[in-house]
C-alpha cells in the first residue's frame, strides 16, 4: 500500500482562533433573571402618564385604575359599601397596566442586555495616527475624526470604522460577529472594510478612519438593538389607529350606560345602578387590552430575533418590509452555489483508458491548494481508489497555476502532465508535437452547456481527456426555494455567466427567474422594474458596485465584510456574511406579521366573547329580566365583574412569551395562513373567556373575594 506523503512539506503557524472566544453572542433564556428584573422595574417606570400616551389603550386602562382607586379613597373616609370589592378591582386595573407594561419591558430589556454587552466592548484605545511628515504619534481613539490614517498591527485594536489602504491582515471580529474565526482584511476589493473595536491577529494594515466618534458601526449597533428607539413601522401604526378607533367606540357606549341605567331603574322602580368601578371595569374587559399591551413587544422582539441570526436591522420597517417581499434576489455564487467548483466525473477521449486519465489528473492536482485542485483528488480517490502518492523519490516539479499559461501541473519521471483551460491544453500538446482529437472540444461544449467548466488533461503530447467542474448548487436549496414559492415568493438568480450556464444552474436549483451577465445596472433597473409593478424586492450584496441595488431594494441585506458603502445602502447587516440569511430574514419577518396578525385574531375574539360571557351577570342586579342569559352560571354580578377584569389581566401575561417567541411560521400560502390564524386564534379567543372566568368566578366565590 503506497505511503502517503505530502508533496512538499510547509510550515504552519499556530491556528488563531485557538486563541480566540467562542461564540459570543447568543439568544438569552426567554425569562433570563436579569432579564425579569430590569423588566419589572421598567414595567413601574413605564406608569408615568406622559410614556402611555403613545399607547391610547393602556393609558385608558390606567386612566380608570386611576378613577377606581380616588373613589376607592373616597369611599374609605366616607365609609361607604363593598369597599373590598373595589379595592380588588383598583388592584387588578392597576396589574392589568402592569402587564401590558411588563410586555414590552421584556422586549426591550433584551434589546438593552445586548447592548450593555457590546457597550462593554468599547474602549478608548490609544491609535498610531499617521501624521502628513509620515511619523506616528499615540492619539485616543475618541480624537480620531473621518480622513485621519492609521496604523493597525498584530495585538493591536481598530480604533474606528475605516476602509484599509495599504497592507493586509487577519482582524478578530468576534466582538461584532461572535465567530471566532479571524477574516482576511486587505486593500482594494470588497474586503478592505474594517470595524473599529475589532483586532488585529497578525501583519499589519494602514486604514484611513471614514466615521467620527459616536457614528462608528459599534455605536450604531448600540443604538439600534435597543428597543426602545424602535419606531413604529406603518402597518403598526395602522392597528395602532384601528384599536384606538374601537377603544374610543367603547368607551362611548360605556359612558352612556350610566344615565340609562338610572332611568330604567327610576321607570322601574326596581333594579340597582351600576358603579363607577363596574363601569370601568366593563370598559377594560370590552376594549382591545390584548393587542394594546402586546403590539409593541411583538414589534421590538421581531427585531431582537433578527439580531439572534446576527442581522443588524436599521429599523423596524425592514424587517416588516421583508414579511411582505414578493421577490428575491439571490446571487449565484456563494448563495445558490458552494462558491467553489467542484470536479465531478473524468470524460476520457478515444483510445485512452481511464485509469490513465484519472493518474494524471491526480498527480497534476496534487500541489493545487484550490478547493478546485483538491476536488480532482478526491475525485480521483472515489473513480479509481488512488489515494495518496508517494512522489519524493521522484524528483517532481510542480507548475503552480499561472493567469498567463492558463494551466498547473507536475513534471515528474520524464512526464509533462498538465490540466488547464482548454484551449490552453490544446496548444501545449501541439507544442509537444502531439495532436488535438476532435472530441476535446465535444466534451468541452457539452459541458459548457449544461452550465460546467470543462478543464482539459494532457501527458505531454497526448490529450487524455476532460474534469467535468460544476458549480455544486447548496445541499437542500431547491426545497428552500420551494419554500419559497409555498410562501408566494419569486426567486431570482443573479449571476455573471453567460445565459446559457444561468439557464443550467438555475433549472437545477429550481429558481422561478434568472439573470445573467448582470451589470449593476442591470440589477437596478430589475428592480425598479418589479417595484413599478407593485412588487416588494429584497437583495443581498457586499460590493460597492451592488450600493446602487441594495439602496433601491425594500430589503437591502449587506454582508459585514462588503465594503462601507455596500453597508451603508442596506437597511440590514448581516455580520456572518452568509448570503443564505435573507431567506431566514424573510421568514422572520412573516414570523413576525403571522405574530400581530394572529394576536389581533385573538384579542378580537376575545373581546367580543367576554361581551356575552359577562355582560348578562354583571347586569342581573340593575336589569334583572338578564339573568336569563347568564348561561354560565356566574354567581353575582360583583364575582362576575372580578371574574372578568382578572382574566383580561391574566391573559395578557399568559401571552407574552408567545408575543416575544412569536407564533411558529409554516411556508405556507396566505390563504392557508388564514384559515390557520382563524381555525387556532379566531377560535381560541372565542372559546377562552368562558372556562377561564368560570373557573375564575369559582375560585373568587369559594376564597369569598366577591
Amino acid at each position: 500500500m503506497p505511503a502517503t506523503l505530502s508533496p512538499h512539506k510547509m510550515e504552519r503557524t499556530p491556528d488563531p482562533t485557538s486563541l480566540l472566544p467562542k461564540k459570543l453572542t447568543h439568544s438569552r433564556p426567554l425569562f433570563d433573571p436579569e432579564i425579569l428584573a430590569r423588566a419589572t422595574a421598567e414595567s413601574f417606570k413605564k406608569l408615568n402618564p406622559l410614556a402611555l400616551m403613545k399607547n391610547p389603550v393602556i393609558f385608558v386602562v390606567e386612566a380608570g385604575a386611576a378613577l377606581t382607586t380616588i373613589l376607592l379613597i373616597r369611599d374609605l373616609f366616607a365609609g361607604g359599601e363593598s369597599i373590598g370589592f373595589q379595592i380588588q378591582i383598583a388592584l387588578w386595573l392597576w396589574f392589568t397596566v402592569l402587564f401590558a407594561n411588563f410586555a414590552e419591558a421584556m422586549a426591550e430589556a433584551r434589546g438593552k442586555a445586548q447592548a450593555d454587552t457590546l457597550r462593554k466592548t468599547k474602549s478608548d484605545s490609544a491609535a498610531k495616527k499617521l501624521l502628513a511628515n509620515g511619523r506616528m504619534e499615540s492619539t485616543p481613539s475618541s480624537k480620531l475624526r473621518a480622513g485621519d490614517f492609521v496604523m493597525c498591527e498584530a495585538g493591536d485594536t481598530i480604533p474606528g470604522d475605516g476602509e484599509v489602504m495599504d497592507g493586509i491582515a487577519t482582524v478578530d471580529e468576534s466582538v461584532i460577529t461572535g465567530e471566532s474565526a479571524p477574516v482576511i482584511r486587505e486593500s482594494g476589493g470588497d474586503r478592505s472594510a474594517v470595524t473599529g473595536g475589532t483586532r488585529v491577529l497578525s501583519d499589519w494594515i494602514k486604514v484611513k478612519i471614514t466615521s467620527n466618534p459616536g457614528e462608528t458601526f459599534l455605536d450604531r449597533m448600540i443604538a439600534l438593538v435597543e428597543g426602545a428607539e424602535r419606531q413604529k413601522t406603518p402597518n403598526e401604526i395602522a392597528l395602532n389607529i384601528l384599536i384606538a378607533g374601537l377603544t374610543l367606540i367603547f368607551l362611548l357606549a360605556v359612558v352612556t350606560l350610566l344615565p340609562i341605567s338610572s332611568f330604567s331603574v327610576s321607570a322601574a322602580g326596581a333594579g340597582t345602578v351600576p358603579t363607577i368601578a363596574v363601569l370601568v371595569s366593563l370598559l377594560v374587559c370590552l376594549i382591545p387590552t390584548t393587542i394594546g399591551g402586546l403590539l409593541s413587544a411583538i414589534g421590538i422582539a421581531g427585531m431582537d430575533r433578527v439580531m439572534q441570526h446576527n442581522v443588524l436591522a436599521m429599523s423596524g420597517k425592514a424587517v416588516e418590509a421583508s414579511g411582505d417581499v414578493n421577490t428575491l434576489l439571490l446571487d449565484k455564487t456563494g448563495t445558490i452555489t458552494l462558491g467553489n467548483r467542484q470536479a465531478v466525473e473524468f470524460l476520457t477521449l478515444p483510445g485512452v483508458e481511464e485509469h490513465d486519465l484519472v493518474d494524471a489528473a491526480q498527480l497534476s492536482s496534487l500541489a493545487d491548494e484550490t478547493p478546485e485542485g483538491r476536488s480532482v483528488v478526491v475525485l480521483a480517490k472515489e473513480t479509481d481508489g488512488l489515494r495518496g502518492r508517494d512522489v519524493a523519490e521522484h524528483e517532481a516539479t510542480f507548475i503552480p497555476f499561472s493567469a498567463y499559461t492558463r494551466m498547473s501541473g507536475v513534471d515528474i519521471d520524464r512526464r509533462r502532465l498538465r490540466k488547464g483551460a482548454t484551449e490552453a491544453i490544446s496548444n501545449f500538446v501541439r507544442e509537444e508535437g502531439g495532436q488535438v482529437p476532435k472530441e476535446l472540444m465535444g466534451f468541452a461544449d457539452r459541458i459548457a452547456r449544461n452550465g460546467g467548466t470543462p478543464l482539459a488533461v494532457a501527458d505531454g503530447a497526448r490529450a487524455l481527456g476532460v474534469i467535468h467542474l460544476k458549480d455544486v448548487v447548496k445541499g437542500g436549496m431547491k426545497e428552500r426555494i420551494a419554500q419559497l414559492r409555498a410562501m408566494g415568493i419569486r426567486s431570482v438568480m443573479i449571476t455573471g455567466d453567460n445565459p446559457l450556464t444561468a439557464a443550467a444552474i438555475a433549472a437545477e436549483a429550481g429558481v422561478d427567474d434568472f439573470l445573467a451577465q448582470a451589470t449593476p445596472k442591470d440589477k437596478l433597473d430589475y428592480i425598479k422594474r418589479e417595484q413599478g409593478e407593485g412588487r416588494l424586492v429584497a437583495m443581498t450584496g457586499d460590493g460597492t458596485n451592488d450600493a446602487p441595488a441594495l439602496a433601491q431594494a425594500d430589503v437591502g441585506l449587506a454582508m459585514n465584510t462588503g465594503t462601507m458603502a455596500a453597508k451603508e445602502a442596506g437597511n440590514m447587516v448581516d455580520l456572518d456574511s452568509n448570503p443564505t440569511k435573507l431567506i431566514e430574514v424573510v421568514a422572520i419577518g412573516k414570523q413576525l406579521l403571522i405574530t400581530r396578525g394572529a394576536l389581533t385574531t385573538f384579542s378580537i375574539a376575545n373581546d367580543v366573547a367576554k361581551y356575552f360571557a359577562i355582560i348578562p351577570a354583571m347586569f342581573m342586579a340593575t336589569y334583572p329580566a338578564l339573568g336569563q342569559l347568564n348561561i354560565m352560571g356566574l354567581h353575582t354580578p360583583q364575582s362576575a365583574v372580578l371574574s372578568a377584569v382578572i382574566f383580561n389581566a391574566l391573559i395578557i401575561i399568559a401571552l407574552v412569551p408567545l408575543a416575544l417567541r412569536g407564533v411558529k411560521y409554516r411556508p405556507v400560502g396566505a390563504a392557508a395562513l388564514l384559515r390557520r390564524n382563524l381555525l387556532i386564534y379566531g377560535l381560541g379567543g372565542v372559546v377562552a373567556p368562558f372556562p377561564g372566568i368560570w373557573i375564575i368566578d369559582q375560585l373568587v366565590v369559594w376564597l369569598k373575594l366577591a
